[in-house]
């Protein structure tokens, strides 16, 4: 039975204690971290968790000798290091909510103290655990779509005003970022786990809704490929949070949304009425063919992180994925910033891979307005918090 921690009581966290809950069998959670005990409680006496201890640090929930198999990290971006390296020197295996951490530099540091451990870490991208996605993975790897030429990424979230009151969003310090850092990064994931890393990358940064905040709530991206290129749009002003990717091929296109296509070149190299309902056919039977995944979202790399746990292996997200997505963030910013291309794989030495090269260099849209320290409802917690 693996002893669990939770750091961190802001809403993300109840998607990590109701998915450690659904396997009784394997973990007991038994204790909480927050710097506000009131706030641990709080959260600790809604799932029921009465016997649960409650600290304010790592530190002292360590030194009082707590024997914990598991932490599952759910504080603000900015602590997600110190945090990290702190349980991993303990030999606590640690699961980190996006983004992994707001540097190159500090998720070399994550990455060097689970080596030096016996602990395993592990960066949080749910996502991949949705059965659309699954669909959308073994479409792609069948071959069926022909050689991918151009990729459509829409993450488009919805936020207003008092979104950035929050006392550690809005700024570059705390939050590390804005829309591409901390709602992006999913879909950013998942166009990196289906594509891999791209050659170069071309940016806009932008704030146009939201002028009690530092950083950027729109962004425009460019992916180059070797024969193909990605557009990735990271917004927090879309009404209706549409989401969405559509990857063309050299053959046929296939959206998230389970919707497929497939053009016919007639002499003139128009496209032919009606398409290619054969080859239509074929993608509707491949992602058909896919069978529901046993457990989805957090729940679902909740269940992987355990197992790589409890049987000594991998996990299937580690942190090597939470970093590439972090270093391609960070060229985002880079090509924003200094509005040219950057290239890919950022060099060790590279400004914006080390600390506080955003606090440094980044352009401060507003200044932020308000600062409180909890809403007076909790918001629905949802995947991109």
């Amino acid at each position: 039975m693996l002893k669990v921690a939770i750091i961190g009581s802001g809403s993300i966290s109840a998607l990590h204690i109701q998915a450690y809950q659904d396997f009784p069998e394997r973990c007991e959670i038994i204790a909480f971290v927050d710097v506000s005990t009131d706030n641990a409680r709080t959260r600790r006496d809604e799932f029921g968790l009465f016997d649960a201890r409650v600290y304010t640090t790592v530190e002292e929930m360590l030194g009082a000798g707590e024997s914990v198999d598991v932490a599952s990290i759910c504080t603000p971006p900015s602590t997600h290091e110190p945090l990290s390296v702190a349980c991993l020197q303990a030999g606590v295996n640690v699961l980190c909510e996006k983004p992994m951490a707001p540097s190159l530099d500090a998720c070399d540091r994550i990455l060097a103290a689970e080596q030096s451990s016996d602990a395993v870490f592990a960066s949080v991208a749910q996502n991949r655990y949705r059965d659309d996605v699954a669909q959308l993975r073994s479409v792609l790897d069948s071959g069926l779509l022909g050689d991918v030429t151009r990729v459509v990424v829409d993450s488009s979230w919805w936020r207003g005003l008092p979104y950035y009151d929050l006392w550690w969003r809005g700024t570059w310090e705390t939050e590390g970022g804005g829309c591409t850092l901390n709602h992006a990064v999913h879909h950013i994931d998942l166009l990196l786990w289906l594509l891999g890393r791209p050659e170069s990358v071309t940016a806009v940064l932008a704030n146009v809704a939201h002028e009690n905040a530092e950083i950027e709530d729109l962004s425009v991206a460019v992916f180059q490929y070797r024969r193909a290129l990605a557009t990735v749009t990271s917004s927090v002003v879309d009404h209706g949070e549409r989401a969405g990717i559509t990857v063309q091929g050299r053959d046929a296109s296939y959206s998230l949304s389970g919707e497929a296509i497939a053009e016919v070149t007639q002499p003139h190299g128009f496209g032919e009425d009606g398409g290619d309902p054969h080859r239509v056919a074929e993608v509707d039977a491949i992602r058909d063919a896919v069978p529901p995944l046993a457990h989805t979202l957090h729940r679902g790399q909740i269940d992987d992180f355990l197992t790589a746990v409890e049987t000594g292996t991998r996990p299937a997200i580690d942190g090597h994925d939470g970093r590439l997505t972090i270093e391609v963030i960070t060229a985002i910013y880079a090509a924003g910033i200094e509005r040219r291309a950057i290239d890919l794989p950022l060099a060790a030495e590279d400004p914006f891979a080390k600390d506080g090269a955003l606090l440094e260099r980044a352009p401060r849209f507003y200044t932020k307005r308000a600062s409180i320290r909890a809403f007076n409802t909790t918001p629905q917690a949802v995947a991109a918090s």
